[in-house]
């Protein structure tokens, strides 16, 4: 089975960048994508042989989430089921007969980490989520979890300590989760390779010197880690800061 997940910062905007070239080249079973930043009627998409689930945030052109699915599920849901959390569209999951399937986009800390205190209360909360999913049955988890857990999982660590998406605190809500029953599934097939990463700065050609951060992740429960085939980063696809990540299981 082969998934793909993209934070592509405005599905309206990358539509018109080349987003269903890759599309149907990658030819995914599921296709999840994170900040589609619209509303519900804001765009045709023609995927003939996908299912389409969308949770909008209520605050227009802002967050969201899709997942585009050739294996129709046999429920959906959105959000984790805390009306604090949900207002924001950041997650949708798919139960399949095996599996479990959830997309999230984490929130961002934000400037000056105004928002660090309210990601802590998110973290706890989605790792409950994923805990009670994995007593059931076993779960991949895929998006753009807006942190960089290590110091190989970006260019500059030294300089990034305090800022958002590598402070000890998200740093250490990533550890707990791993430690919790999950695996990184990129980290397991490459524990060493550096200058892997995901997001890119629109400033100072960072993208172009490769000055990143690997923030976009698939994670599976440890149960079926051994299914994990094979984990890509698509680094060469544009159209966002972020690029595409992949993952092979068989499940």
């Amino acid at each position: 089975m082969k998934l793909v997940s993209w934070n592509v910062n405005g599905l309206r905007a990358i539509y018109k960048k080349g987003f269903l070239e890759f599309f149907k080249e990658i030819n995914a079973d599921i296709f999840s994508i994170q900040e589609t930043k619209m509303q519900e009627g804001q765009i045709e998409l023609d995927l003939p042989d996908y299912e389409k689930y969308f949770n909008y945030a209520e605050r227009k052109g802002y967050s969201g989430t899709a997942i585009f699915t050739k294996i129709k599920p046999n429920n959906v849901t959105y959000g984790i089921g805390i009306e604090e959390h949900d207002k924001e569209g950041r997650v949708i999951t798919l139960e399949f007969e095996k599996f479990y399937f959830v997309n999230c986009y984490t929130p961002n800390s934000g400037r000056e980490l105004a928002r660090l205190e309210y990601r802590m209360q998110w973290e706890d909360a989605f790792k409950e989520y994923l805990k009670k999913l994995d007593d059931k049955k076993p779960v991949i988890i895929c998006g753009d979890l807006n942190v960089a857990h290590k110091e190989i999982d970006l260019k500059n660590p030294k300089t990034n300590r305090k800022n958002a998406g590598f402070t000890d605190e998200e740093r250490g809500k990533m550890t707990q989760l791993l430690s919790s029953g999950f695996t990184d599934t990129y980290r397991k097939l490459y524990p060493d390779k550096q200058d892997a990463y995901t997001w890119w700065s629109y400033m100072g050609k960072a993208r172009e010197k490769n000055v990143g951060w690997r923030i976009d992740y698939f994670l599976t429960s440890d149960k079926i880690n051994s299914k994990i085939k094979e984990t890509y980063i698509y680094d060469k696809i544009m159209g966002s800061d972020h690029c595409p990540v992949g993952l092979e299981i068989e499940i």
